[in-house]
């Protein structure tokens, strides 16, 4: 497995690749959600690549980049025990060198949910996976369904800017008791840990009241918020059932929508979602 940080060193090891080439870009810290990713991308191309870097221009000045779990070591033994060819380890000022200007903004589609939270958040997404493309050439680029809207906005940054590579999506992974995996699950104690499946059974209960036949978004939310609230250490911090590519908040839900939802528990702030379709 070749480990590479150099922007430079790294297209001129990609330039010797015949044949596709699978990418998963990581914020490292990996679990089962990212290794899956890898797998798909071994299994489908000739050369499975994946980057590690904690891209510091998505993180907002009252986040946690600073803190953010980081173990490198352990990642490279995952990467490696996958059978990982290439890993792209840029440090930051590699990526942002002095003097660099120039983002990706994408419209309307980053304006909502996450975006209207997290101010900035994805035009450090949209510029850092441009770059990345840029930098690895990638036939297929593969990501988890967890980060629905990051999702629709690297679709249509390679749709809009007529990238030549195919976005993979892949399925949420999760625990066995039904939690999303993630990085951040890391900072949860016993008591948070438990409280945060609640994420999981309000996705499933508005599930469940779709296909009772049940169209008025505002029925489902309530009955999502009424189940969340009876979890003392969790708090809200937005539901949404929206269209699934424009993420327009639905009056009626029509099939597939996509119901998505981020949750404080204790002082962790957590994401999941899941696709309703007929």
């Amino acid at each position: 497995m070749k480990v590479i940080s150099s922007i430079n060193a790294f297209k001129e090891a990609r330039h010797k690749i015949d044949g596709s080439v699978g990418f998963v870009p990581t914020m490292g810290y990996l679990h089962e959600g990212h290794l899956v990713l890898v797998r798909h991308a071994k299994a489908e191309n000739q050369v499975a690549v994946a980057s590690i870097f904690v891209n510091p221009t998505q993180f907002g000045p009252k986040e946690d980049f600073a803190r953010y779990p980081r173990d490198t070591e352990r990642d490279l033994a995952l990467l490696a025990k996958e059978k990982t060819d290439m890993v792209f380890m840029p440090p930051a000022e590699e990526m942002y060198p002095q003097g660099f200007g120039t983002w990706v903004d994408v419209a309307k589609v980053t304006e909502v949910l996450e975006g209207a939270v997290r101010p900035g958040h994805f035009r450090g997404v949209a510029t850092v996976v441009t770059k990345l493309f840029n930098i690895v050439e990638p036939t297929r680029a593969y990501f988890g369904q967890k980060d629905a809207q990051q999702v629709v906005v690297i679709k249509k940054i390679v749709a809009d800017l007529d990238m030549n590579l195919d976005v993979v999506v892949v399925p949420t992974q999760r625990e066995p008791d039904g939690l999303a995996m993630s990085s951040r699950n890391v900072y949860l104690n016993s008591e948070e840990r438990q409280a945060a499946l609640v994420l999981w059974k309000s996705l499933n209960l508005a599930r469940q009241i779709c296909s009772q036949g049940e169209r008025r978004t505002e029925n489902v939310r309530q009955q999502m918020t009424s189940l969340i609230q009876k979890e003392p250490l969790a708090r809200i911090d937005y539901i949404s059932i929206a269209h699934t590519e424009t993420l327009e908040e639905l009056a009626e839900i029509q099939l597939p929508a996509l119901v998505s939802l981020a949750v404080y528990v204790g002082k962790t702030r957590l994401i999941d979602n899941i696709i309703l379709r007929s």
